[in-house]
């Protein structure tokens, strides 16, 4: 079963935001949602991962988190150029370094301080519906590749037509690369397994709960596992539907 894509979810062209108005009220949705940022260096492969934790318009600064791993901070503080990538409710918010950055621990944490980006890439790529899932009804995951020892198992919190977000029990953020392809991905979906590439978005440990979250992009998805992850969001979209009937 197709889902067909109406005129909103069809993919829109970037727009270059450059007014210090714009760039910061976009910027201050990925510091309120707390959405992970990925940080990568033109002349380096390895990505790392932050958050924006403080943005001023009057003084034109924005500050970010302590990256993960913190090795990235050696280059950052030799000034070598950057580019900051991060996704809001399937908006794509991208800028690159405006000069350097210092290290500020005043506040009691480790962060870094600089000048506001001179220009944001904003794409709004697709309105793709993102499905969570009862509790009682998660669906068991694997992750598997070459670039892993052994299969690491899980559960699907929720799923839209681009990725989806998986939970693991305790902390497996050694083992996972931010931006590493994973060549086997299994959700054993109610009709079926499901199998897919996919590239590895978001990684946080939860301590108090010894919990793992990922978020995970699907990569070059077939034809077939593209009408398999459609049939599913539909499928959980009416029971939603359903279910707010039946609560009203």
């Amino acid at each position: 079963m197709s889902i067909a894509l109406n005129a909103d979810d069809a993919p829109q062209p970037p727009k270059v935001l450059s007014t210090p108005l714009e760039i910061s009220g976009n910027l201050r949705q990925l510091q309120e949602s707390h959405d992970p940022l990925i940080i990568t260096f033109h002349e380096r492969s390895q990505r790392f991962q932050s958050y924006l934790v403080d943005i001023d318009r009057e003084s034109n600064m924005i500050a970010l988190d302590e990256m993960i791993p913190r090795d990235g901070e050696r280059y950052l503080l030799a000034g070598e150029p950057f580019k900051v990538e991060g996704f809001h409710e399937g908006v794509r918010i991208a800028w690159e370094s405006n000069g350097p950055l210092t290290i500020d621990e005043s506040g009691g944490s480790r962060c870094y301080r600089g000048t506001l980006p001179d220009e944001v890439i904003y794409h709004q790529r697709r309105n793709a519906f993102r499905a969570a899932l009862k509790l009682a009804q998660l669906v068991d995951v694997d992750l598997d590749g070459e670039k892993l020892k052994a299969p690491i198992s899980g559960k699907l919190l929720d799923i839209s037509a681009t990725g989806c977000k998986l939970r693991f029990s305790g902390d497996i953020t050694g083992s996972l690369q931010l931006g590493q392809v994973y060549d086997r991905f299994v959700a054993a979906l109610p009709f079926g397994k499901m199998m897919a590439p996919v590239e590895l978005r978001y990684l946080h440990f939860e301590e108090k709960i010894a919990t793992t979250f990922a978020g995970v992009r699907f990569h070059n998805m077939s034809g077939l596992v593209q009408r398999q992850v459609e049939r599913f969001v539909y499928q959980l979209q009416r029971e939603a539907r359903r279910f707010d009937k039946d609560d009203f």
